[in-house]
This record gives structure tokens, sequence and C-alpha cells, in this order.
């Protein structure tokens, strides 16, 4: 018997695992792929870390998290400032000042919020495109929301829900960087070794299905920590969740420095 069942070994999982280990208790934790790190795992290619299933960037305010992670891994100082791409030109993200600049040529904060304010629609949002109208105007969301939304959701902006963006930060300053938190990086020897570090000393089984075997691992816990998919896990009761999903479609090229920066969102359909 052990104390947990952990089912995913990705951030969360191996998070809890690892405190819960520190506290002395026993733990096991199972997934269902070939590898560690869930979401987060990382491969080593030419001594470049790829993130097989998407960026991801840590970032947290909390000095206690900060401190935590940094028992694993040493992180670099990297701080996401994307670009987007449209039309074939090139737009700071998130929305400052820069991005006013390259769309209108403004200068100051006071001319940016006049021309945004004269192009946001007064109207009650029923879906994500009124709701962009209503913030950001239409600029903003017609150059670097509209395509670049529909591209990513499979769907017209029509057709998503207003709270999809309940709110479009606005920054009125010459700041590019993404987040707002103290601490930024991305762990200098990838997520996989991070988090194989937060798992040393824990039981982990890989390519183990929960749900084949279920009764069986009911059995070694009383406890069961589960990081899937919530509609699975409830054998689809009501029904399946649309979650989003992406395309993966990897590239390799033989230079240095292909776009310029490490995010660029392509926003348009094709």
């Amino acid at each position: 018997m052990y104390d947990y069942l952990i089912v995913g070994a990705g951030l969360f999982g191996a998070t809890f695992a690892r405190l819960a280990a520190d506290c002395g208790k026993s733990c096991l934790v199972i997934d269902k792929r070939s590898h560690i790190g869930g979401n987060c795992y990382t491969e080593r290619l030419d001594d470049i870390h790829i993130h097989k299933y998407g960026a991801h960037i840590f970032h947290t305010s909390n000095e206690k998290v900060w401190n935590f992670v940094n028992r694993f891994s040493t992180f670099n100082s990297f701080i996401n400032s994307p670009k987007s791409f449209s039309n074939g030109k090139l737009y700071s993200l998130p929305f400052n000042m820069n991005t006013f600049h390259e769309l209108w040529g403004v200068t100051n904060p006071q001319e940016a919020k006049q021309i945004i304010q004269d192009q946001t629609l007064k109207i009650n949002s029923t879906n994500l495109e009124e709701q962009a109208l209503s913030l950001v105007g239409t600029d903003i969301y017609n150059i670097l929301i509209k395509e670049y939304t529909e591209k990513q959701w499979g769907k017209s902006a029509t057709e998503l829900p207003a709270f999809i963006i309940k709110r479009l930060p606005l920054r009125f300053t010459f700041d590019n960087n993404y987040f707002n938190d103290k601490y930024q990086g991305i762990p200098m020897y990838g997520y996989t070794q991070m988090i194989s570090n937060m798992l040393e000393n824990i039981e982990v089984k890989l390519s183990t299905n929960y749900f084949l075997n279920k009764e069986y691992f009911n059995s070694v816990s009383k406890t069961i920590v589960y990081t899937g998919c919530i509609d699975e896990f409830f054998d689809y009761e009501y029904g399946n969740l649309e979650y989003r999903s992406l395309d993966f479609k990897e590239e390799y090229h033989l230079i240095d420095n292909f776009q310029g920066n490490a995010v660029i969102n392509y926003c348009d359909k094709k």
C-alpha cells in the first residue's frame, strides 16, 4: 500500500509527490506516456531543449514557489517578449506602447488611449468577437486577434464564447515583458531534467494507463491524486469536454537564428 497514488508525472504530479515524500509519505507515480514531464516534457537535440508540447516559460511572484523549483534546477533569465506577424508586418506583444506605435505611429499614452476609445464598440458582448471589439477596438482585433484566434480554436470568433477573453490587458508603457511576475525563466537543463530531479527516490511507472487497470490501482492506495482529463475520469458521464488542441509541426533549419525571436505568433490564416 502507498500513501498516495499519483496519476500523471507532469509538473503538478511531480510537485505533489516531492512534497509528500519530503513529509515521509510513500508515493507511486504512474503515467500513460513513455516519459515523465507531462506537457512540459523537453527533449535535447543539438544542444537545444525542444518543448515537445509547446513552449513553457516558468513565472511566479511567489518567493516560496521560486525557491522550491530552484531546488531542482538552475533557471536562465529568459523574458518572454513575443512578436506577432500579420499581413507582412511585425508587432510587439503584449499590447503596449510599442504595439500602438507600430500600429498608428503614436508616441504617448494619451494618443493611444484616444484611438482605442474611438474604435471600441459600446455593445453587450455575446461572443468573442464582440467582446474583443468592445475592449480593444477594430484595428487591434482585426490585425492581431481575429485570424490568430480562429486558427487556434478552429472556429469563427463569433462562435466562441465571450468569456475566453474577459479582459485584454493594454499596457501604456514601452514594455514587451509578457508577464508581470517577479521571477521568470526556463530550466537551463530542460523541464524533463528538473522533473526527474523532483521525482528522485520516488517510484515511477511509465507507459502505464490508470484506466486499463483501474481496479488494481484503486486498491494500492486509499488516496488518489489524478491529474488527467476530468471527463475521462468520470467515464464521459456528461460527454466529451471540448478541449483545445494544437497540431504540432516541427521544422529543422541548419542556421543559427531562424526568426530572430523565440516566440512569434503568425496571425494570418494561411
